[in-house]
């Protein structure tokens, strides 16, 4: 998993009920683009993550 600043994770819910959380990447502590990540939630919690399998990069594209 690669990601930048300015990127998301989609953290996909694992069990029945739970929803999808995104989280914005505010600093990437990994080499070239790996984790662990500092990101921050929707709710304004941060927290450092190295995301697992049920996480997706949604990649920021600066043209939009």
């Amino acid at each position: 998993m690669r990601a930048s600043v300015g990127d998301r994770l989609l953290v996909h819910g694992r069990i029945v009920g739970q929803h999808d959380r995104t989280a914005e990447v505010i600093e990437v502590l990994g080499e070239n683009g790996t984790p662990p990540y500092r990101v921050r939630f929707e709710d304004g919690h941060e927290t450092l993550m190295s995301p697992g399998p049920d996480t997706v990069v949604q990649h920021f594209d600066a043209t939009d």
